[in-house]
């Protein structure tokens, strides 16, 4: 129990209060309501789905890129997502360099623009494997000779063409080419606020590094957003994908494999082979009462006993091994 005050106490209490020489201490269990900030010249327009979405489309991109620059370059070529954030198109610009190819591109059936932007480093290093250099070389920022703007845009179409098998569990795109612009700045095809969603790929090129964007307005997509998301409904098997399931099995069924039986193995000197003839014996490693091994595909499935089904050899399975058992074990 708490010390009793008297009232002496109380009224002393009292009266160093109202002459302000105490201080009543704040209550500091009562938690402040939490308040999220939020930038209305920023807004959110792509949610979580939609980034995720766009992540997974791009980064097929980039496998399917690099396969076609390791083959046109003749080079190992690493194409890969690095981030995917939203920002405005005017930080889009200004964070991209000057000079540098920006191409912009129409993704049909989306009605707004697309971009692509490849730097200096990109620009210099492709050049130079395309003309029978190394690609090793120290490249100065310099302006883009009209030769030089020609082959990195015929070889970004062929690139961005590949746009079309990174959508298509999507949506059936095609590219259409717009423009090409060496200075960012000048390129203004759509509101300096509008948010856009930036994808940043590193493209490592032998043992050089340098860095490529996709730019993707919101405007450009927004009617499609619900796209975005209708992979994610169907991204688990349940009882309505048994039709799935029967069709997929029907074009799994004629599929042939290649099947034989080992009755067993024998070493002989190359003088015996040559000298075999009809009627000669060998012996085996496997005893008559013994299983053999049935081979799929050349991998070990199976023990069996040979025998017969009417007329024609045939074998009967007494063993089936895991999956996971190796030839001789």
């Amino acid at each position: 129990m708490g010390e009793i005050l008297t009232q002496s106490e109380i009224d002393a209490l009292l009266s160093a209060l109202t002459a302000g020489e105490i201080q009543l201490e704040e209550n500091t269990s009562v938690e402040k309501q939490k308040v999220k900030k939020y930038d209305f010249k920023r807004p959110n327009k792509f949610s979580k789905e939609h980034l995720r979405t766009l992540e997974m489309i791009y980064d097929n991109f980039g496998r399917i890129a690099a396969n076609y620059l390791t083959a046109s370059l003749r080079t190992s070529v690493q194409f890969k997502v690095i981030s995917i954030e939203q920002i405005t198109f005017e930080e889009f610009i200004y964070s991209v360099p000057n000079p540098t190819i920006l191409m912009t591109f129409y993704l049909e059936p989306f009605t707004g623009p697309f971009m692509f932007e490849t730097g200096p480093s990109y620009v210099f290093e492709i050049i130079d494997l395309m003309f029978g250099g190394s690609g090793k070389g120290q490249y100065k920022t310099r302006d883009f000779t009209d030769i030089e703007k020609n082959i990195i845009k015929k070889l970004n179409l062929k690139l961005l063409e590949n746009l079309k098998m990174a959508w298509e569990d999507i949506l059936d795109v095609n590219v259409v080419f717009e423009s090409l612009e060496t200075n960012p700045v000048l390129n203004q095809v759509i509101a300096p606020n509008e948010p856009v969603c930036l994808i940043t790929f590193s493209v490592t090129i032998g043992s050089n590094q340098c860095y490529v964007n996709m730019c993707i307005p919101y405007i450009s997509i927004e009617k499609y957003t619900d796209k975005l998301v209708i992979q994610y409904k169907g991204s688990t098997f349940d009882k309505e994908n048994t039709g799935f399931k029967e069709k997929l099995k029907k074009n799994l069924m004629p599929v042939k494999l290649n099947c034989f039986v080992e009755l067993g193995k024998t070493m002989i000197s190359v003088e015996d082979f040559l000298n075999l003839s009809v009627g000669d014996v060998l012996m085996l490693d496997k005893k008559v009462n013994e299983p053999i091994d049935m081979y799929i595909e050349d991998k070990l499935h199976y023990k069996v006993y040979p025998g017969k089904i009417g007329k024609k050899l045939g074998v009967q399975i007494f063993e089936i091994l895991d999956k996971d058992v190796k030839e001789d074990e």
